[in-house]
This record gives structure tokens, sequence and C-alpha cells, in this order.
């Protein structure tokens, strides 16, 4: 839509000197009104780590899940741990050295992990979705070759990918197809939109009716993030308002999102899914870094007042079962000051906020 201003003489109409003033003073808000992006930044880009001293971690209520490749038993192989927002008490849940276990996603109780492992060798390893409690007992397997799952809200039910190909792979876009699995039933039943393809990276709505993530050549879109319908067909490209990139996750309200928008940036906005389609609004810049690094998988904090996410060295691996010596996890508080919460570099990937279990009646 173009707006047009009537001019009388050499004078603008009041119409018009409305109108320009809206544009000088809030320019975000009159594009929202014209139906397009609104883009703010508010804060301070920092492009490296602040001291630990400024940020007082130790007041975080929730811990932290992530994937780390170390040693094990002697061998050397992907664990998931625990640890408190500051970087202290890590506790290995799984401790398995002859398995590789990563992308773990907490459920919204704070009581169960969802996952992917990777077993066996050669032309027989495949990547699998297991869940377990919190504290790692009680392994379930969901599902054969397949990748990146998420908890419904309630956590009664878990979202997952199926592998391309039944070959192994660790690109994070070798996915076809949506499936859903009922933990009490343990029945799998397909998405109805049969066409997903190279989806990855998925989160779901609190709301229970929408799916965000990632799309890499598939579905007709070349690479961006998508939303759409948890019982459905309908997709929505977020870039019209102005979220590009990858690997978005969603706050437990529901009503901010985060990604990242280039291997050096990330970004936050305030998301609505109420409307028949999603509007992203107030995208901006929260995290950025040196070229010769990388930030990635960033997650929010239930509170909405954090994000956590991987920093390292350029040439680490992003993907899942990629390699990354160097990175580290970090937490910032939104206004653009970050911090490492670890040091030793042991391939720190994929973190995830586990929410505050209620209290027991």
């Amino acid at each position: 839509m173009t707006k047009q201003f009537k001019i009388t003489g050499n004078r603008l109409s009041q119409a018009g000197i409305a109108v320009l003033l809206l544009l000088l003073l809030a320019p975000g808000a009159v594009k929202d009104a014209f139906g397009e992006p609104q883009t703010q930044e508010r804060v301070r880009v920092k492009r490296a780590p602040s001291s630990r001293a400024e940020m007082n971690l130790a007041d975080i209520p929730f811990k932290i899940l992530f994937e780390t490749y170390r040693r094990t038993d002697g061998r050397e192989n992907w664990e998931l741990f625990q640890i408190n927002a500051d970087g202290s008490d890590p506790v290995n849940l799984t401790e398995t050295p002859d398995l590789d276990e990563m992308y773990a996603h907490a459920s919204a109780d704070g009581t169960k992990i969802c996952f992917v492992a990777d077993e066996g060798t050669g032309r027989r390893r495949l990547r699998n979705v297991y869940y377990m409690n919190i504290d790692g007992t009680g392994r379930v397997k969901v599902a054969r070759n397949a990748r990146q799952p998420c908890w419904s809200p309630d956590g009664k039910t878990i979202a997952y990918l199926k592998g391309e190909y039944e070959r192994y792979s660790t690109r994070e876009y070798a996915t076809s197809e949506l499936f859903f699995y009922d933990l009490q039933t343990r029945q799998h039943k397909p998405h109805p939109n049969t066409t997903l393809h190279h989806i990855y990276a998925i989160c779901w709505s609190p709301d229970s009716k929408w799916f965000l993530g990632a799309v890499h050549g598939g579905m007709g879109y070349s690479d961006t993030i998508l939303a759409f319908d948890a019982d459905g067909t309908r997709t929505f490209d977020l870039a019209r308002w102005g979220v590009k990139g990858c690997r978005p996750d969603i706050s437990v309200d529901g009503m901010k999102m985060a990604w990242g928008e280039t291997d050096w940036d990330l970004c936050l906005g305030d998301i609505d899914l109420s409307g028949r389609s999603p509007r992203v609004l107030n995208v901006h810049k929260v995290v950025g870094c040196r070229r010769s690094e990388k930030v990635y998988h960033v997650d929010l904090s239930p509170d909405k007042k954090y994000i956590v996410f991987s920093y390292g060295p350029g040439e680490g691996g992003q993907q899942v079962g990629g390699k990354a010596r160097g990175w580290n996890l970090c937490v910032s508080d939104l206004t653009g000051k970050w911090v490492r919460i670890t040091t030793d570099g042991l391939h720190y990937k994929e973190p995830d906020w586990i929410p505050i279990r209620p209290a027991e009646p």
C-alpha cells in the first residue's frame, strides 16, 4: 500500500503532516500499519563476551541442558549434560560411551527430555529419537531413523521428523515428513501436511496450533523460517516480517521468538499467533560476534529475560553431530550483554532451558 500526500499550494494537508510525523517519530509503527515488517534496533549489539562479573547468573533459577563431545570411560562421544545457569554443577545425564546422544529438549513441566541418539557404526549407523526422565532414567525409544524432536505444550506428545534416507546423514535438513508420537498409547500419527520436506529445528507453539521451523531447499523455499499449522496444511514464510535465518525458538507464553539470522547474529522479535496468519514485530539483533567466530542454537529462558546459545570458532560444525571444538555456552540478558558460562570448549551445543518443576502438592 502506498500512502499519498495531498498538497495545497506549498503546504501539506493536515493528514499529510500527521503521516510525516509518524514516519519520523515511529517508523516501525507506521510500517506495521501498512502491513510491512516492523524492525527496530533496541540494543547495542556487542561482538565479544563481557566479564562474568557484569551479570548475576547465580540468581537465574533455571538449569540448562546441552550436548557435549568429551571423554567418557576412556572414549570420546556425545553426551547430554545438565548445568546451572552460572555454569556450576555439571551433571552427565547419559554416560553411554558406546552411543552418541544429542539435541536434548525439556518438556514444559521440566520432568522429561526428548533427544536423538546415533547408534551403530559404518553402514549400520542410524539416528533415532528417544525420551527419558529429567534425571536420565526410564529411557524409551520413540522412532528409528528419526531426528530433531520437540514436545507438545502438555508434554503428552513428541513431534519428530523422519530421516530423508535410510543411510545415515548429519545434514540437519535431511528430513521428510513430520510425525506425532503419543506417550500414553505409543501410537504414531503423520502430520496432515505430507509435503513437509527438508524442515528442521522445529518447535511447537504453547497454544498447540503452530509449528515454527527452518527449511532448506524444500517445499519451494530456498532457505527461510516458516510457521505452519500443527493440524493443517497452511505454511507461512516469516521473511515478510523481517525474520530471516534458521533455528527458531518460541517463548513458553508464545509471545516472543528468537532465531539465528546469520552465523554471527542472533535476533529477537515479538510474535503474534492469534490471527489467521502469524505476525512478527519489533525484530532486532541482540547478540553478535566477529566473522571468525559463530553464534548458534539460541534458546529463550522460561521467564523471557535471558537467552542461552553456543559460541566458538567459525570452523565448528553447527549441525547435530558436527564437532565444534572451542565452542562454549553463553548467556545474554537481552540488552546485548553476554558472558561465557563454560570455558573448556568441549563442543558445547544445542542448549535448552529446563523450566522449574511445579512444587509437589
